[in-house]
């Protein structure tokens, strides 16, 4: 890449976490205390008293990223410590997600209990979602299709939810899994234009399928807050510094597909049902064995298809200064085997109690 290109769109990155007891590790309705703890600070409301989130401001670097929430989970840990709460970035509560959850009171919320009903009465899904700042909604538009072959690696990569109910669920990612039943879950069709985009929105809302149009749920969608593309299908990860290597390489994943969109490359075509498939070989194995190749559809071996894909986003990486800060992440992932391995094995040696430890050291500097 020429040193005359753009800079990296700017971004920004939304992280939203389980408030879990220190002792038995069941969601705990302390979220107002907390809020209250941390004044000055960007803590918010999730849907549940016992989820707490917080987002960067609008970011150029990784560094301002990791300072944003290195920093507000050091001081959301230490509130949680006050209260007997651990401040866990998991994608679900390993055990107590049986237990009805204690819905935040505004009028939204209660909408939304009202039109989901009991697919939201233990909706304890948390996490991580990235912000890409787009030059108009056509390039969002055309974004979004280019994410699409590499979205099932992003959901390996960042897999964070392997225990439900106090079980071993079988799939790295049974957070991805259990939110397909929304009416607009997983990846989104290709649409031809922001036009095409926004009225098949309406028509859902029209519909009754959506309460609205902030009620997407798609895996990455145009904001309806902001000039930016949303990726959300990644879970909530252990570490500040994980979830914003995460947040640079879909950058720079968006970066590659402004430059191709300007080249005037035509975004890659895909089969929605094929597509859906290579989510579920995704969520269900996570970095452990396969995932399913981009090109050839064929069964790969899980870190050759990452490889593939930081090859892909190389240029993009180094010319935004995120290269060697990505390629460690991977490293660490190839080494340890990515967030699910990690909570499987400690769940396998200690139980609630060794995932609490784990939690909690997601929060320490590193």
């Amino acid at each position: 890449m020429g040193a005359s290109a753009p800079a990296a769109p700017r971004f920004g990155i939304e992280e939203e976490y389980l408030l879990l007891d220190s002792e038995t590790g069941m969601p705990r309705d302390v979220v107002d205390e907390i809020i209250a703890a941390l004044p000055g600070r960007l803590a918010e409301h999730e849907y549940f008293h016992s989820q707490l989130e917080t987002a960067t401001p609008v970011c150029t670097t990784g560094a301002e990223a990791r300072d944003a929430l290195g920093g507000f989970r050091s001081a959301a840990a230490e509130a949680g410590d006050q209260l007997g709460v651990v401040l866990a970035g998991t994608g679900l509560p390993p055990v107590g997600g049986d237990q009805p959850g204690k819905r935040v009171e505004n009028s939204r919320y209660r909408e939304i209990e009202q039109t989901m009903r009991g697919m939201v009465t233990r909706y304890y899904s948390t996490g991580t979602h990235v912000h890409v700042e787009m030059p108009s909604r056509e390039h969002g538009v055309d974004a979004m299709a280019r994410f699409a072959r590499w979205s099932p690696a992003l959901v390996a990569l960042t897999a964070n939810s392997p225990v439900w109910l106090g079980e071993e669920s079988g799939y790295a990612d049974w957070r991805f899994m259990s939110i397909q039943q929304w009416a607009t879950a997983g990846f989104p069709p290709r649409f031809e234009d922001a036009a095409e985009y926004d009225r098949i929105v309406s028509d859902l809302v029209r519909s009754g399928a959506l309460l609205d149009r902030g009620l997407v749920n798609w895996s990455i969608r145009l904001s309806e807050k902001y000039p930016t593309i949303e990726l959300r299908l990644a879970d909530a990860q252990l570490s500040a510094e994980d979830a914003v290597a995460y947040g640079l390489l879909a950058r720079a994943i968006a970066s590659r597909g402004l430059r191709e969109f300007e080249l005037g490359h035509p975004a890659p075509k895909w089969q929605r049902d094929a597509l859906r498939g290579a989510h579920w070989v995704a969520a269900r194995n996570g970095l452990s064995s396969v995932l399913v190749d981009p090109d050839s559809g064929d069964p790969r071996p899980a870190f050759e298809v990452v490889d593939a894909l930081l090859e892909y986003t190389a240029d993009e990486l180094d010319h935004a200064g995120d290269l060697a800060a990505v390629t460690a992440f991977v490293d660490r992932l190839r080494s340890d085997g990515g967030p699910a391995e990690r909570q499987l094995a400690e769940w396998r040696r200690g139980r609630t109690a060794a995932l609490l430890s784990l939690y909690r050291n997601g929060h320490r500097p590193a």
